[in-house]
């Protein structure tokens, strides 16, 4: 069964744009607007800007980071108006309709916006499956956050509701792993890389950041991903078994958690 998007708002500055938000989540029945670190944030003066919505005000989510605002979902599209050097998957509004109605059969699925004035950072755009781009007049790109949020919400309802309907994607064996899970696969593959000294001359986070694109295409389902992981975990024991002595950054020396209905990874090092 297909569902809606969650629209997360990253870092919104203006109350007006919430509130617009909001109006719009109930036009086209998002799942839940969450917001990360909303410089303003008055459920009282939202709701009297967007009547009648108080059902969504109150269901309102308020995270610290964007990695906790979308720990639950399967795939996520993030809305940008910039190129970057790395190379990713770019939507225009429809397609990227399509596929987050597509891949919601799996689980939550999230639209992602960013600030008014500076949109989403590189590492926030990492976080995200695949991007999405508005095409405007190439002399004035940006848009009202607002507006963004309508024109994609629009787009999400018609492929939902629409008569267009996309086909479904062949079923998988295994569901979607969550962001959560995928951070833990990205987390023990940085590590194991500085294990075996991979980075030497390289940038760690341009490194990184290819690695994430690679593994989106790649399209891993949550089997995937754990076997994925569970590589990583073990170049890594089987380095501290046999001595090496590895220079890993503190913040990666211990695994990024348990690996679900596996046994015990240990500390190894």
């Amino acid at each position: 069964m297909s569902r809606a998007p969650v629209l997360v708002l990253v870092e919104p500055q203006d109350l007006v744009n919430i509130a617009s938000a909001v109006r719009i989540a109930k036009n086209f029945s998002a799942a839940q607007l969450r917001l990360v670190k909303p410089r303003v944030f008055d459920p009282y003066r939202i709701e009297g800007i967007a009547h009648n919505t108080g059902e969504i005000v109150a269901a309102i989510g308020i995270h610290e980071t964007l990695a906790e605002a979308t720990a639950d979902c399967v795939y996520a599209i993030g809305l940008t108006a910039r190129g970057r050097a790395a190379k990713r998957q770019l939507l225009r509004p429809r397609a990227a309709a399509e596929r987050l109605t597509a891949e919601s059969e799996d689980g939550p699925v999230a639209l992602v916006f960013g600030r008014e004035d500076a949109g989403l950072a590189n590492d926030e755009l990492d976080r995200c499956n695949a991007l999405a781009s508005i095409s405007t007049n190439p002399d004035h790109k940006s848009l009202n956050l607002a507006q963004a949020v309508a024109i994609m919400s629009y787009e999400c309802w018609n492929a939902r509701e629409g008569e267009d309907q996309p086909r479904k994607l062949p079923r998988r064996r295994a569901g979607r792993a969550p962001h959560a899970e995928l951070d833990r696969m990205f987390h023990d593959w940085e590590r194991t890389l500085w294990g075996v000294d991979f980075f030497k001359a390289r940038n760690p986070e341009r490194v990184m950041r290819s690695l994430r694109e690679s593994l989106y295409r790649a399209d891993f389902d949550m089997r995937e991903t754990k076997l994925f992981r569970a590589m990583a975990l073990e170049v890594v024991h089987f380095l501290v078994r046999k001595g090496v002595e590895l220079e890993i950054p503190e913040h990666l020396r211990r695994p990024g958690g348990r690996i679900e209905g596996e046994g015990s990874e240990g500390e190894g090092d």
